[in-house]
């Protein structure tokens, strides 16, 4: 008997999918009423990000968004978007667009199946329940022949989960691995026994760390839901401006998307916010999972000593804590989250690129970095500040 034929479309905007089938797909775990594992690839933040002008003309992401069809049901969709640069994707590819020019292609316009601006680790390719092998599979050779039948370079796949990682590579693309910092939640109790995890050494370094930022002058304060008001957006904005500048040239998120946030995302956002006399000076959004907080922008108009770890770090490791959440993802880079409780752990992302020379090319290279990456995360796990099992320590 022949498969159920499976149909694939693009659309140029979430306007033309329903949420409630995108989210089928996106996150059904979030059928119950709870909360999604991923709220980055729910239909409100995916769409959010389209009608605050952060994505569409003008950005260099493109909606292209691909749906997997069946027997009158989507099945599966994959958050696609035609790309002119390589900017807010956090798993860099300069290097591969300075070689393919170099060789005489051209590297963009190229497609990316990501998140924008948006370093965590979730599913690409979403599916229904027990369509997940053909689900992918179809939105794979959809993208693949979007790419072929208009002349583009490349497809890329950023911050897959490793299941669809191993098998997009059985699909014969490419895999890349890349690391960052995670905080696990070993069923702690509270802070103190976090804290009773650590060396005796780097214990008295986060206490005091803590003492020096909660002694800025005035209070610390977590805000969810109904407890964000518009006029903390209006504070936030600022930050995230400042901190944008300095880090990227110029902020990914518009002003309207955090006014969009406030009326659809605010159940999904933690705001952690230092105030003096009433005003916010600095602040940290993440956003809740079903099973993790993820840590996104942080900023300030005011510079205390120890507060940027304060209050992107330890507050979110006492929400997840209090909340039971596994993790705290607390977003690309930094050495610095090391010594803070947050192991590096593995990244993952797919490639396929149209020229067979240049897709050997960038095989071998990207077997040598998985080595190197691989190394470089048994070294610095082994710099953690976890206690040794063998160590005796004297408190």
């Amino acid at each position: 008997m022949d498969a159920t034929p499976i149909e694939i479309t693009v659309h140029r905007s979430l306007a033309g999918i329903a949420a409630a089938d995108w989210d089928a797909c996106a996150c059904p775990e979030a059928a119950d009423g709870g909360r999604p594992h991923d709220p980055f690839t729910t239909h409100r933040f995916l769409k959010a990000l389209e009608d605050s002008g952060s994505v569409g003309p003008g950005t260099g992401w493109d909606p292209r968004y691909l749906t997997a069809q069946t027997e009158g049901r989507i099945i599966a969709a994959a958050p696609l978007y035609g790309k002119s640069h390589s900017q807010g994707e956090y798993i860099f590819d300069h290097n591969f667009a300075h070689a393919y020019e170099n060789a005489g292609g051209r590297y963009y316009p190229k497609l990316q199946c990501a998140v924008p601006f948006t370093p965590v680790t979730g599913r690409r390719f979403l599916t229904r329940p027990g369509f997940e092998a053909q689900g992918m599979a179809a939105l794979i050779q959809g993208a693949v022949q979007l790419a072929a039948e208009n002349g583009l370079s490349s497809v890329h796949a950023t911050f897959c989960d490793p299941a669809e990682a191993l098998a997009g590579a059985e699909m014969g693309l490419l895999h890349r691995i890349g690391q960052q910092y995670h905080w696990e939640n070993r069923d702690y109790a509270d802070w103190d026994a976090f804290l009773a995890d650590l060396s005796s050494r780097k214990r008295k370094a986060l206490r005091k760390e803590r003492a020096t930022a909660q002694g800025f002058g005035g209070r610390i304060v977590q805000r969810t839901g109904d407890a964000i008001r518009p006029d903390h957006w209006e504070a936030f904005w600022i930050f995230y401006q400042d901190t944008g500048a300095r880090k990227w040239g110029r902020p990914y998120l518009t002003r309207a998307f955090f006014e969009i946030a406030h009326d659809r995302l605010r159940d999904d956002i933690l705001l952690v916010l230092a105030e003096r006399d009433g005003h916010p000076v600095a602040g940290a959004l993440n956003l809740i999972g079903r099973d993790a907080l993820f840590g996104r922008y942080w900023g300030c108009t005011e510079h205390h000593p120890c507060l940027h770890f304060e209050l992107c770090y330890y507050q979110a490791i006492d929400h997840a804590i209090a909340r039971g959440l596994a993790r705290v993802e607390a977003g690309a880079q930094g050495e610095h989250k090391l010594a803070r409780g947050y192991l590096p752990v593995q990244t993952h992302s797919l490639h396929w690129f149209a020229d067979p020379g240049f897709r050997d090319a960038v095989a071998k290279y990207l077997e040598a970095e998985r080595d190197a990456v691989d190394h470089e995360i048994d070294v610095l796990t082994s710099y953690g500040p976890f206690r040794k099992p063998e160590v005796e320590e004297h408190q």
